[in-house]
Formats: C-alpha cells, structure tokens, sequence
C-alpha cells in the first residue's frame, strides 16, 4: 500500500549509505538463516524492517519535540552477503569492525539468532546482554548456540546478563550450564517484579565497561505480539516492555552493538505485527542512544 506524503511528517528509515565517514548509529543487515533449528524464513526480515521503518516517525515527542534524524548522523550500511557458516561469519566480523571503528552504535538486523556471535565479536564486545526467552546456550552451531560459543572463544559468563527467560522454554542441563558460566539470569517473572529500571541498572552493572553488545531476540515477547517468532510464547513480554527495556540498555554508554533477531517476515501475521515490533526497536536504540547523558 502506498504511504500518504506530508513535508511536516518526515518518515524514518531514508538514511544514507555508509561512505566510511564518522557516524552516530550505522544499520546493517545480516540475514542468516541456514542453521535454524526450526525451518525460518528470517533472512527476508532486514528488508521488511527497512520498509516498516517507512511507517513510522523518526520524532520523540515525550518533552521537547527531538528529530532523531536531525540529532543523529545515522547510516544504512546494506546487507552482509551469505553471512552462515564460517566463511559468512568472518564477512560479518570483518564488516562490523569496519562500522564499529568509525560509529557509536552498530545495529545489525537479523536473522536468526545465530548473527549475535559474529556481530558481538566483530564489535570486540567484552560484555553482553541479552533480551531473549531461552539460554542460548546449546551444543553445536545454530541458533539456539552463540552465547555457548562466545563462552567458549571467551567471553566471561561473569559478564553476561540474560534478561526475559522463561519457564517451559528451556531445560534444566541449559539452566546448569548458563549457573556454571557465570551467567546473571532476570526472568520474566522477575523483570515484572523488580521493574525495568532497577533490572537494567544491574545488567549494565554486571556487563561491565564496553564494548558490550545486545542482543534483542523479539521471541522474548508474548506471541500474541510476536506471532512471527517460531519459539515465542504466550506469556512473554509486552511490546512496550521490550521496548523500554532496548530504549533503557542503549542509554547505557558502553553499549557499542546490538542485534534484532529471530523475525520470520515470512510466518508474521498480516498486519505485520513482529516486524513492525522490530522496526520499533531500530527506533528504541535510535532513542537511546540520543539520550545518552541527558
């Protein structure tokens, strides 16, 4: 459907290319889909982001009025081609580093979940933070692996904080495995609990000084606002708790990378609800990363 144009409702998402020049935020997309461990359609997501970041606004409204686009230098950097596997892995480490020595914040679009091990190390990420349902942390090489295999090229546990998992949606070897690492794990239960505020202060406590990277896996969400995550569940969070939660961690000074994951453009239902949620989330970290030492 075509968009309606109005010159004083300027859309987000017409950002320019990345020409090597100093920038603020730089979006790239990394489409893996190859070792999903559930049939996925996630490397057409980057795409469908960039066109659902055309319904919405760049502008805060909350107090005085800030157009992000004007308060940032933001870049669109394209898509890594072929990112599975070992040699699509070293393209996106060799990629991101190239973004992350000249920008403040790299954005990578998934995907499945499998791009946060490339994205995290090409941003030579020392801490991480996750907003995700489940450990991550399996045997082998998936989507269901980076946090294990970050682990084990090493990453310390001690430094990881994983936000939003759930009961049902793991087992108990991976809850040993994620206590043996080190790992702080908040639930989702807790999350309610405790609030956000307090939730984030400490996993940007734990996760130290950067770079640290987050990954925001949507599958974290309640499905009823997620149905084009394969693994979400009923009972997740709210859209708006993973949105505060991204808004709150990319306020954080030493957050140098982040990554959307686990999208199915494919599967989303046909209002486009994930994808939208995702698109909202590129504008969370724009939001926070402009906040940063207000």
């Amino acid at each position: 459907m075509a968009l309606s144009h109005d010159p004083l409702w300027p859309r987000a998402g017409s950002w320019p290319a990345f020409d090597g020049s100093r920038s603020d935020v730089a979006l790239i997309g990394v489409p893996t889909h190859l070792s999903s461990l559930s049939p996925t359609g996630a490397d057409a997501t980057p795409a469908a982001v960039r066109e659902a970041l055309r319904r919405f606004s760049p502008t805060l409204v909350s107090g005085e009025a800030v157009d992000l686009d004007t308060a940032l230098r933001i870049v669109d950097a394209g898509d890594v081609a072929d990112p599975d596997g070992p040699d699509g892995e070293k393209r996106v480490r060799a990629r991101v580093r190239e973004l992350a020595a000249s920008t403040g914040l790299v954005v990578a679009l998934g995907g499945d979940n499998s791009l946060t091990y490339p994205v995290a190390q090409g941003a030579l990420a020392g801490g991480l933070i996750t907003l995700d349902a489940h450990y991550d942390l399996r045997d082998g090489a998936s989507n269901g692996s980076p946090v294990r295999r970050l682990v084990d090229d090493g990453l310390d546990g001690r430094r990881i904080v994983q936000i939003g998992i759930s009961d049902f949606a793991n087992s108990a070897a991976y809850a040993r495995r994620a206590l043996s690492y080190g790992i702080t794990v908040i639930t989702v239960d807790e999350v309610r609990r405790r609030g956000i505020d307090d939730v984030v202060a400490q996993a940007v406590e734990v996760s130290g000084t950067g770079p640290v990277h987050l990954d925001i896996d949507v599958d974290v969400c309640d499905r009823s606002v997620a149905p084009g995550c394969p693994a979400s569940v009923p009972g997740g969070l709210a859209a708006w708790e993973l949105r505060a939660l991204v808004r709150r961690i990319a306020t954080a000074g030493q957050v140098a990378s982040a990554d959307i994951a686990e999208v199915d453009a494919t599967a989303d239902a046909p209002d486009g609800r994930t994808v939208r949620l995702a698109a909202l989330c590129v504008l969370e970290l724009l939001a926070g990363y402009a906040g940063r030492g207000a």
